[in-house]
């Protein structure tokens, strides 16, 4: 990647003018100079805009599974540009609170979905503990899911509850990946996330491994990181600024403004940004060898009563509607593939 304008450039933008806003969901990707510490700064705007409209038709989310949908998101994109994997990196959060499951999935061009499924009534200001963790049951799983497996490969995943080492319970959804980061990858992470209906959003400071890739796949010198947690000095500073960042800057100012007004004094170097968008990858094809799963049985009862089978796209809300013409032809086709989260009707 190209270089972009530095913050000791003659070019960088007067923090005091006033900013035009892109349309355009962006990721910027930053380095230190000097020190080994990166940082990334994630704004989704018409992506996660298109999210919420997909949601409309059902009836759109409360306030609070919205937030933290959105955070969900700013975080999964956040990740997946941080890894070198050909495959899917999806975040979920489920427990025993209202929220059954919150998903965010994010593929490696940065196309992305995300979903919640609600079972439960949600009280006005509803924290995430109250969402999903009511009883400490709660948990945060990171999937990499390869695009191409090998046979018999698995995905990876890893899980981590939603409390703290005394278990109490966690309340900010960045503090709980900032765990997990720990714990996947030995490396120190800062996590700013924030969310409203027009801008999903979130600053990653991270320190650099001090052996191998980190990448979230165990493929990292385990104990020479380990040994380097809470140890680097660069570290702390930078991370220290990045916490003095407020929800409503981080959902309100523009990427430049942001990082001058954190980062003045922190030569870096920025690269040419990145452009998330909304995608899903439902298709008929993947519906049908979900309806396969369920069997001919289930599928035969289902038409007799209701005379066809419809199922609807929980990410995108693309509807599917089988006859019985196409249900039996379901069972005639060979091939198989993982279908999407979707609910049958």
């Amino acid at each position: 990647m190209r270089p972009a304008t530095g913050p000791d450039s003659k070019s960088w933008p007067d923090p005091l003018l006033p900013k035009k806003f892109s349309d355009m969901s962006e990721l910027h990707k930053f380095l230190f100079d000097g020190v080994p510490v990166r940082g990334m700064l994630v704004r989704l705007t018409d992506s996660w805009q298109e999210i919420l409209k997909r949601r409309q038709a059902a009836g759109g989310y409360p306030v609070e599974v919205m937030h933290l949908l959105g955070e969900m998101t700013a975080a999964g994109a956040l990740m997946q540009a941080s890894i070198k994997f050909n495959g899917a990196l999806i975040l979920q959060i489920f427990g025993d609170g209202p929220v059954k499951l919150a998903v965010a999935e994010v593929q490696p061009d940065l196309s992305l979905r995300a979903t919640a499924t609600i079972t439960g009534t949600i009280d006005p200001g509803a924290t995430l503990s109250q969402l999903v963790n009511v009883n400490n049951e709660g948990r945060c799983a990171i999937t990499l899911d390869p695009k191409d497996k090998f046979p018999g490969q698995q995905a990876y995943q890893g899980v981590v509850p939603l409390f703290g080492d005394q278990h109490e319970k966690i309340e900010n959804l960045g503090e709980v990946l900032e765990h997990y980061m720990l714990q996947s990858e030995q490396l120190d992470t800062k996590l700013i996330l924030a969310a409203d209906g027009k801008v999903a959003a979130g600053l990653l400071i991270q320190r650099l491994p001090v052996k191998g890739t980190g990448n979230l796949e165990g493929q990292i010198d385990r104990d020479a990181n380990e040994d380097a947690i809470g140890a680097n000095e660069d570290y702390k500073r930078i991370s220290i600024l990045a916490s003095t960042l407020k929800r409503e800057e981080l959902l309100t100012l523009d990427v430049d403004t942001i990082l001058h007004r954190l980062f003045w004094e922190e030569p870096h170097t920025r690269f040419e940004p990145l452009a998330p968008k909304f995608a899903c990858s439902c298709s008929r094809e993947r519906v049908s060898n979900m309806l396969r799963g369920l069997g001919a049985e289930e599928i035969e009862s289902i038409i007799a009563e209701r005379g066809s089978v419809g199922v609807t796209c929980e990410f995108c809300g693309a509807q599917y509607d089988f006859d019985p013409v196409d249900a039996a032809q379901i069972f005639t086709h060979p091939d198989r593939q993982q279908p999407p989260p979707a609910s049958v009707q």
